[in-house]
């Protein structure tokens, strides 16, 4: 038998400080979902801004009545998010669900558990990009079916956008819609824009399309928003970030008006 090794206590407490991080960003994300957290771990983590992550139950197909089924599992989530500490912004990742379950329900939902923090969705983050990039017209490329995209469609019509162009891929696997290769999203985005549109809105936090929107903007000489890109511009902005990022596209140039969505 080998000796016990002594073990001491240190002579003092070591110094704490109130934050690993500066800021927290709290992400809700879905068990299926295979792109959000690498796109906020790409665009928004940093030395100074922390993302954590909860995920939520999902069963496809996209639907609406299976997008509308997450809505009570999302107080629940927020807890889980560094429970019983304040996050400074929560970002539930459903772009299609937002629209199902309401942008301001979403948020209801998020604050019971978390009320400090300002909650961003993807819809809400598209519509305040896209305003600030000064469109009023629009194209629109989704990764669903018709049912699931009408939503969405009326959504974007009641705020006031005026839709050129309508595009939907038919998928019913959001795990499918990750595995869209980024060069066809590039072409599917190419031919989802129409001539007279201000800008293009990509939708869905499964589709790889952040990565490329710098790429796309060139392709059509117009202005590009995702759901994932919109999020991140947003999230940045509320944590305090301001740095341009015009390399990214052309949303990440600009600064977010507001404390809020």
């Amino acid at each position: 038998m080998p000796n016990p090794v002594t073990i001491s206590l240190a002579s003092r407490e070591p110094r704490l400080d109130d934050r690993p991080l500066d800021k927290r960003l709290g992400l809700i994300i879905l068990a299926t979902d295979h792109t959000t957290e690498v796109d906020f771990q790409h665009l928004v983590a940093s030395e100074q801004i922390g993302v954590y992550v909860a995920r939520i139950p999902y069963a496809n197909p996209v639907t609406p009545e299976n997008l509308r089924a997450m809505q009570p599992s999302l107080t629940a989530a927020a807890a889980l998010i560094l429970p019983d500490e304040a996050l400074d912004v929560v970002m539930y990742s459903c772009t299609s669900a937002s629209v199902v379950i309401g942008d301001e329900e979403v948020a209801a939902a998020i604050r019971t558990a978390k009320p400090e923090a300002a909650v961003v969705t993807p819809t809400a983050a598209s519509v305040k990009g896209l305003r600030t990039l000064g469109a009023r017209r629009i194209s629109v490329l989704t990764p669903y079916t018709i049912e699931t995209s009408r939503p969405m469609a009326d959504y974007f019509a009641a705020l006031g956008f005026e839709i050129d162009r309508f595009t939907c891929l038919g998928l019913t696997d959001d795990r499918a819609m990750a595995r869209i290769a980024p060069d066809e999203i590039v072409a599917f985005a190419r031919e989802a824009m129409a001539p007279e549109s201000d800008a293009l809105f990509i939708s869905c936090t499964a589709v790889r399309a952040a990565g490329v929107i710098a790429e796309i903007e060139a392709a059509i000489g117009k202005p590009v928003v995702s759901s994932n890109y919109a999020t991140a511009w947003a999230c940045l902005r509320l944590c305090g970030d301001q740095e341009p990022r015009p390399q990214l596209g052309r949303l990440m140039a600009l600064p977010l008006k507001g404390e809020r969505l």
